[in-house]
This record gives structure tokens, sequence and C-alpha cells, in this order.
């Protein structure tokens, strides 16, 4: 039986070109219909952009209090570059603006670059086209909008970078699997890696295949999980509440005994530890 309102955690394999808000809109609309109510809520734990395929997860209720906990588990991904080619978003959602040569690119120097400059904690700023906040507002509404965006530099952690397939010489493509912190942008690290091999870069696929200890052949796709959801039953709203007050009510008990035990313990070392007192002698 599911208790959304008390919480859940659902892993997605969220769909190619959809946000992860929208995910998060079909979920809670699924959860509102079942539980007959609009005080759902439901948050997902790391963004995934429309462009990217792979792990999600979706909190409920008070899980949405993990989120922070959730998100800063380490992140795999599978990266599909295309070099020789930048965009302004540096992947597919915009047009190429900046062609570069490649032909001087090989294996080794691939393999030297990645691993003297794109291991271990790196400086790294963020799109232009991302969620970075810049006075309260989305960097990529400004951007979209042909602002100019200054985003400052943020320190991160490569753990693991290696090249999966290379097409060159023939076709100036490359697949990375990367182990990398919260707050990585993989399309910056493309941008990167572009210019430090004196060319460019930009991602053609992107697939996150892992968040701490989720995987995403644990995962369901969202058509998986809305079908699960529509076949489940449910705590009501109301139950939930009576069970968390008696959990509350329980844990103060518990807490307010074990503080009483803890005074008692306090007050027996306080006489323990004071000096004998001295009696008067008779003479």
């Amino acid at each position: 039986m599911l208790n959304p309102i008390e919480g859940e955690i659902f892993c997605i394999d969220k769909p190619l070109r959809m946000t992860s808000f929208a995910a998060v809109k079909k979920v809670r609309a699924v959860l509102r219909t079942h539980l007959k109510t609009r005080q759902v809520k439901v948050g997902h734990a790391g963004t995934l952009d429309p462009l990217a395929t792979g792990v999600l997860m979706l909190c409920t209720g008070h899980a949405t209090k993990r989120i922070d906990e959730l998100q800063a588990g380490i992140k795999e991904y599978i990266a599909d570059l295309r070099l020789g080619a930048t965009t302004p978003s540096y992947d597919l959602e915009t047009e190429v603006d900046a062609t570069f040569e490649w032909h001087h690119i090989d294996r080794e120097l691939i393999d030297s670059v990645l691993q003297e400059q794109f291991t271990g904690s790196i400086e790294q700023v963020p799109p232009s086209f991302s969620a970075c906040k810049i006075d309260g507002k989305p960097a990529y509404k400004l951007a979209r909008k042909g602002q100019d965006v200054e985003i400052r530099p943020k320190t991160l952690v490569i753990d693991e970078i290696e090249v999966l397939n290379c097409g060159l010489p023939e076709e100036p493509t490359l697949q990375l699997r990367v182990v990398c912190s919260k707050g990585t942008y993989i399309r910056a690290l493309a941008r990167d890696i572009g210019a430090a091999l004196d060319s460019g870069a930009h991602l053609t696929g992107l697939r996150r295949t892992r968040v701490g200890d989720v995987r995403v052949e644990d995962c369901l796709t969202l058509d998986a999980l809305v079908e699960k959801l529509d076949t489940e039953t449910y705590v009501s709203p109301e139950q939930a509440a009576a069970e968390r007050l008696e959990r509350e009510r329980i844990e103060n008990r518990e807490r307010a005994a074990r503080q009483k035990a803890e005074r008692q313990v306090r007050k027996q070392e306080r006489k323990c530890d004071a000096p004998p007192r001295r009696t008067s002698q008779i003479k």
C-alpha cells in the first residue's frame, strides 16, 4: 500500500524531450486523482535536461525533505560528443554556431587531455542555457532572449572519465563515461573538452545511468510507473495524518523517557563525584 502523503520515492528512466518538471507534473496529477486531494507534494532530486534520458528520482510528501540528500549522490553519465563544432547551448537544443578543425585530434591526445585536465577537482562555468539563477532569474530564460549571461565558475569533482567509443579518424565522434559530483554540467564539460583539444565540441546525446546507489536498470519508464500507480492501493490523506500524529506522540514519549533517564544518570554521577562530607569529632 502506497503512502504518498507520508512519502514515497519513485525512480524513473526519464524519456527524451520531456522536462524534469513535466515528469513531476504527470506523477502529481495521477496521485491527486487517486488520493482525491490536491495537497500532494512531488519534487525531483536533480534536474535532467529535456534532451537527456536516464535516472530521475521523484519524491512525494515528507520524502521531499530528502531531495538535497538524494541529489548529493555521485552521478554517472554516458555522453556522446561531436568534435569540431559548437552550439550556444552546448547540445542539440540550438544550431551549430561555429566549426573548427578536428583532424589533428587522435586517441592519444584525448586520453592525455582527459586525465590531465578533467580528472579530480576542476573549475567549471555552468552553461548560459541552465537553471542557474542570475539576479533571481533562471539563466536559460535570459539566454533564450538573447541577453548576455555571466555565471561564476564552480568547483566540482570528476571521479572517473573514460572513453567508451572513439570515431576518429573517420568521424569526429566521442562517447564518454563520466562519474562526477553534484552540480556537474556535462554540456559544459563537452564545451571545455573541445576547447582543450584546440577545437570545439557539443553534446549529441546524454544518459544518466546512476544517481547514488540507484542505477538506470532499477528504474521504471514513466508510462510503467503511471500504470503501476493506477493499480495500487493507497493510504488516505486522513489515515496518513492520523498515523503520523500517533508516531509523533510515541516519539515524544520516548524522547521524554530518554531525557528523564539521562537526567537521573547525571544526578547519580554528580553524587558519586562529590567529595565525602566531613563529620565533626567530639573530644
